[in-house]
């Protein structure tokens, strides 16, 4: 990164890689998602309220983060929130049960919901440092990170158990965050152009109209993490039980996802630079709502590998506009906001998802994934001229 400094350029690096850790862990779960269900026996709907254990956790920690993150710092809180869920990762599997399985992802969707509001305020301030729309190479790695974890959870499905699967993935996980987190913690949080150090750690004050702007930025983030986490948590299950896919070929359907979300935010700078937020989310709605019309209802695997493809492309640059806005303007409990209704659209997903398959199929209810990136869509052009692009 010419013109900055060498500690902007280690801290973007530690950062990363936590990114990356991040997308490699959650993946590695997912696409094991079908083998745990026939483990515990578990129908769609039941599947449904224990995924929701994932989001609900997720949810109830981001409202605490963000306090956490201004006592302790982002820097701390994302190391400790990275040691837990790698730890956290290996419990899923030791389950036979619906109920079982709902307790433990509780656990392991808290570390989750820590990890992500921490990480992201730092990236927040270190977006503002640097003067550029970098947020996207963040979450680039984010979804790198989740192509290369679903690619290697297809390729060992057949070999390894769930359970060596994931301790794998949880061992790998400690080592990363043991050499990311030595040079996280060594670096200083960098301050905004317009703030010393001691004021970037103080609580901001926000007016009315900011906390308003703070929740459209939220809603936004809420409709993109509903498609995440559905593709997530369903996208396998429906390539395998609706169209024949083998267990492999199933989790190929995360990796097209996720490496055309990679594609997305690597290009997100740029992206933003030329066409600004408000024409990137509009245009990044409407990809999304057209690929996953594709995705959900294609008849052939091929034609539904391509529909999630373009959805990634799609959703790729929603969450990280939605999350970067909401933090420059309210710091860490502003990153928390927006993440908490972010998340809450994956709190709302995968019950939502899991009950319509039972009432519909499964492809209808993944096309409400299309329907509320089409809202995203209409959200940011409403919005355009009140968050100020």
């Amino acid at each position: 990164m010419p013109g900055h400094s060498p500690d902007l350029t280690r801290l973007r690096i530690a950062l990363t890689a936590f990114f990356a850790l991040d997308g490699f862990v959650f993946a590695g779960w997912v696409v094991r998602i079908p083998a745990i269900k026939d483990q515990t026996g578990a129908s769609a709907s039941a599947l449904g309220l224990a995924l929701l254990g994932v989001s609900a956790g997720a949810v109830v920690t981001m409202t605490l983060t963000g306090r956490l993150c201004r006592r302790y710092g982002n820097h701390q809180v994302t190391v400790v929130c990275a040691v837990l869920l790698c730890l956290s990762v290996t419990l899923p599997p030791l389950t036979h049960s619906a109920l079982a399985l709902g307790a433990v992802l509780l656990v392991f969707g808290a570390a989750y919901g820590g990890i992500n509001v921490a990480f992201n305020s730092a990236a927040v301030e270190l977006v503002a440092a640097l003067r550029r729309p970098v947020m996207p190479s963040f979450h680039a790695a984010f979804s790198l990170g989740g192509m290369i974890g679903a690619g290697l959870g297809g390729l060992v499905a057949g070999s390894l158990s769930p359970a060596r699967h994931l301790l794998g993935l949880a061992v790998a996980g400690l080592l990363v965050t043991a050499v990311a987190g030595r040079a996280l913690l060594r670096c200083e949080p960098p301050a905004a152009p317009d703030r010393t150090p001691r004021e970037a750690g103080a609580p901001r004050r926000v007016d009315g109209r900011t906390r308003a702007l703070v929740i459209v930025f939220g809603l936004i983030a809420l409709c993109t993490a509903y498609g995440e986490g559905a593709l997530a948590d369903w996208g396998a299950l429906h390539l395998e039980q609706d169209l024949g896919a083998s267990p492999g070929a199933a989790a190929a359907g995360y990796s097209c996802f996720a490496l055309a979300m990679t594609v997305g935010r690597l290009t997100g700078t740029v992206l933003l630079e030329r066409l600004g937020r408000t024409r990137t989310v509009v245009a990044g709605g409407a990809t999304a709502a057209t690929g996953m019309l594709l995705g959900s209802l294609a008849p052939s695997l091929w034609a539904a590998l391509l529909g999630y493809a373009v959805a990634g492309i799609g959703l790729a640059n929603l969450f990280p506009v939605a999350v970067e806005r909401a933090g420059t303007l309210a710091g860490p409990g502003g990153v928390a906001t927006a993440s908490t209704l972010g998340y809450g659209g994956m709190l709302l997903g995968p019950p939502a998802i899991g009950f319509m398959a039972d009432w519909f199929t499964l492809p209808t209810a993944l096309t409400s994934v299309a329907a509320l990136a089409a809202l995203a869509a209409v959200i940011g052009f409403v919005t355009r001229r009140a968050a100020g692009d």
